[in-house]
């Protein structure tokens, strides 16, 4: 999308909807649209998909009166509105599958979605049924990967 079509959005009258997928509201234009529209309680902001704890997008979903976006505290006005079962990524029994797709070829899979719990479940799912190195890295953590 050009600059000028993401901006044309600023030009239209408000009340707005804008809709938030999967993403937890990390990058993008999304966090443009949240600091613009977030304070005016007019607008609505719909989240489609899950959202993780900790994370712009679940600190919105959870009820938060404000937030912090680009550095700018940003006050919670609009109507926020959650839609369950939305997600941009497969369940897992066909990520366990594509996973198996490559089996051969990978020293190793890092999970980075999910709960924490869910993670691991997954990463021992990988061990199990495919003995796969698996991991679930804990936020922050850095891995260091020879090519």
């Amino acid at each position: 999308m050009t600059s000028y079509r993401v901006k044309e959005i600023l030009r239209t009258p408000d009340p707005k909807i804008i809709i938030a997928g999967s993403g937890m509201s990390a990058g993008g234009r999304i966090i443009h649209h949240e600091r613009n529209y977030l304070p005016d309680p007019k607008n609505t902001i719909l989240l489609t998909g899950y959202q993780t704890p900790g994370t712009l997008g679940r600190m919105i979903q959870q009820g938060d009166t404000g937030v912090r976006i680009m550095g700018e505290e940003v006050p919670v006005r609009a109507t926020v509105l959650t839609i369950e079962g939305y997600s941009g990524h497969k369940d897992s029994q066909n990520l366990l599958s594509f996973v198996e797709d490559s089996a051969n070829t990978l020293k190793k899979v890092f999970v980075v979605m999910g709960e924490p719990k869910s993670s691991l479940f997954f990463v021992q799912k990988l061990r199990d049924h495919l003995a796969i190195d698996a991991s679930a890295p804990m936020a922050g953590e850095s891995v260091e990967i020879e090519c």
